[in-house]
Parts: C-alpha cells; structure tokens; sequence
C-alpha cells in the first residue's frame, strides 16, 4: 500500500517564488502524513490565469505579461527547488506550471523524482477556450508516464480528460495512476473521474485549486475582482479507486490535503474483468495511432 496525497491549495497569485515556498511547504506536510506521490493543482505556479474568461483576448496584458515574468522554465531555479523539496520528503510530486519555452507559454505538468530529477513534463495538447490567448499546445513527444515502485503515474490536463483517445493513449502505456490536476468546478467533473477510473481501473487523482478575488493583491485586482463570494475556483478536488469508487473527497471550498492509499493488487484484480487496451480491446475493428515526435516549426537539414 502507497500514501498518495492531492493538494487542494490557494495559489499565491501571480508570484512564483512565494507558490514556490507553499508548494514546498506543502510536500513536506504531505509527507509527513505518509504520502509518497504529491499532487499540486492545474497551474498551481503562478497560478491559473482565470483573467481569461473575464477580459476579451488581448486586453489582459496587464495580467499576462506578468504571467511570463513569472513564469517556470525547465530546468531552471524553480525546478530546482521543487526537486530539492522532493527529494527532502522522499516523494514524487506532480505539480502544474506555466511554462515558459522561447515566446511560448505552456500548461505544463511536471514530475520530480524522490532524487529531485525532473523525470515527466506533460503539455497540455489543447487549451481550452480563452485559454488559447495564453498557452500553445503541446504535441505528443510530452504525453509523458512515469515508471515508479508503486506503479506507472501519468495524466492529462482539466478538459484533456474529455479526450477519450488521449485517455487511451495512457492507459496503453500501462498507467495505474492518472493525474486529473485541473480548475473545473463544474458538478459534473466528479462523475467523470469517476468513469476514468473504472474505464481505464486505475486510482484517479483529480486536484483542484481555491480561489476568490479577494485572494488577489489589491494592486492587481482592478475592477475584474471582487471579494470573497468572487469564487474563482472553489476546488473540487476528488481521489477515485479503480472500481470507480470515491476514496476521498470532493473537498470543496477549502484548503486542504486529501489522503488515500493506493494498491496495485487491486488494480490487477479490476483488470482481470475488464483491460480497455488488453482482452477488452478490439485491435481488429479499432486502432489508435499515437505520433509521439517532438513537432518544430522549423527544420534545419544540412
């Protein structure tokens, strides 16, 4: 049995040393209460850029050029002290970023190793919406899974998990553990990870951050938010047993951690039934072709 951990925490809104500081804080309280993989929410460094859905594109500068000044490259100072958190704990960690490559920002979620490697970096393959003014998508060179001593971890982004051929491409890589870091509070959201869990029988991790208005710096608040009923996020963050039952959660409207255990003779006891990618599959009537090439816009052949 494995101690896994969701964290449903506030973002420190739009300042990545101080996330930096709380996510590590964080992983260390986890971990103390036994935890051995540590998940953060959906862009938890710096924080999701919810300005999206209230401002028309390209009237948020305000908000997304700081969005770039403070966002994560890899690797890089931040990576390195998230490593050196996990590797104090002990723990994998599996954290979402903004990432910045070049003059593109990414929705990234990144793996650190017990030993403080990073070891996984998914990019979003779609954004979602007004999300498209912020973030490029990622190809599938980032459909990253991540082999550890209590079973393969891997996931996909908030509305990634709508995806079903993303989803198989997971499960066809042996996932046990699937990651569902996101900033959906919809009421829907819960039953769907519970049907992941079942369709893939694998434990489900779905971490959702808390956010009002009232938790942004008054200097960046401007007349787009308001105070603490200004939900943003209220956090919907729910832990799924590979029969599709809840073992933890949905904690809403708080902070806090949730804790499970996790077992792999429960996953392989659930697959005997039913394996989407194994004796459940049907290779003769459907097939999935994924392309996992690194795709550049420019290519230099000499």
């Amino acid at each position: 049995m494995t101690g896994v951990a969701a964290v449903q925490a506030m973002p420190v809104f739009l300042d990545t040393d101080a996330g930096t500081d709380k996510a590590c804080a964080l992983i260390k309280e986890a971990t103390a209460h036994g935890a051995e993989l540590v998940v953060f929410p959906e862009a938890f460094l710096p924080t999701y850029p919810d300005w999206v859905w209230r401002l028309p594109a390209w009237e948020d500068n305000h908000y997304t050029a700081r969005l770039r000044e403070q966002a994560v490259t890899v690797p890089g100072a931040i990576t390195q002290r998230l490593g050196e958190a996990a590797q104090d704990a002990g723990a994998y960690v599996a954290i979402g970023i903004s990432e910045l490559d070049g003059g593109t920002l990414y929705n990234t979620l990144l793996y650190l190793a017990p030993d403080g490697a990073v070891v996984g970096r998914h990019r979003k393959l779609m954004p979602t919406g007004g999300e498209r003014s912020v973030w490029g998508c990622g190809d599938g060179s980032t459909l990253d899974v991540v082999h550890t001593p209590f079973g393969t971890v891997g996931g996909l982004i908030c509305w990634e998990s709508y995806m079903p051929l993303a989803r198989t491409a997971l499960y066809a890589q042996g996932i046990d553990v699937y990651l569902a870091p996101t900033w959906d509070n919809d009421e829907v959201w819960v039953p769907t990870l519970q049907h992941i869990a079942k369709e893939g029988r694998v434990y489900v991790i779905g971490v959702t951050p808390v956010l009002r208005g009232s938790d942004v710096p008054e200097a960046l608040r401007g007349d787009i938010y308001g105070g603490d009923d200004d939900w943003m996020s209220r956090g919907n963050s729910t832990i799924v047993g590979p029969d599709g039952r809840i073992l933890a959660g949905p904690l809403t409207g708080e902070e806090g951690i949730l804790y499970a255990h996790i077992d792999l003779a429960t996953i392989r006891q659930q697959r005997h039934e039913f394996d989407p990618v194994g004796h459940y599959a049907r290779p003769d009537v459907f097939s999935l072709h994924v392309d996992t090439r690194a795709r550049h816009p420019v290519t230099f052949t000499a």
